[in-house]
């Protein structure tokens, strides 16, 4: 996939700061062209559940790094990757399970895996235990009924 442009963001893992990153990963993602309103919308949802995820689960209460690399795509696409260097995922497979939580005493629901794979085209996940994880993202613009000829 060739890049047309690319972003970087870091900031301490705070839960406010999950508001910041979906914020301006949204903005970047307006250089794609005429996303819809669903659509940028999901970007920003799936955005907020993979740093909700780095900032809850990757350092055990402590405050640790979240990196977002963003990425315009040739092709109206954008690829977004949020990565931490937390405690990691023993099981990939099972973390990504719909109502799989690690934290239900926090009334977690288990679904922020579930919800970025339905919003986004492509989903991979990568991770290893004391390696921290890594969460990928594409999502492509979708052409629409009312602009075909």
């Amino acid at each position: 996939m060739q890049v047309k442009n690319r972003m970087q963001l870091s900031f301490p893992s705070l839960s406010q700061n999950e508001s910041f990153a979906r914020q301006a990963v949204a903005a970047f993602a307006l250089q794609v062209g005429d996303w819809t309103l669903v659509e940028l919308d999901e970007i920003m949802t799936a955005v907020s559940e993979a740093v909700t995820n780095a900032i809850i689960h990757a350092y055990d209460d402590e405050i640790g790094e979240v990196r977002i690399h963003a990425s315009i795509l040739q092709g109206d696409g954008i690829e977004i990757v949020v990565e931490d260097d937390g405690i990691g995922i023993e099981d990939v497979a099972q973390a990504m399970e719909p109502m799989f939580t690690t934290k239900s005493q926090q009334e977690r629901t288990g679904m922020g895996f579930s919800f970025m794979e339905s919003f986004m085209h492509e989903l991979t996940v990568t991770s290893a235990p004391q390696q921290g994880t890594s969460v990928r993202m594409v999502k492509w613009l979708t052409t629409r009924p009312d602009t075909q000829v």
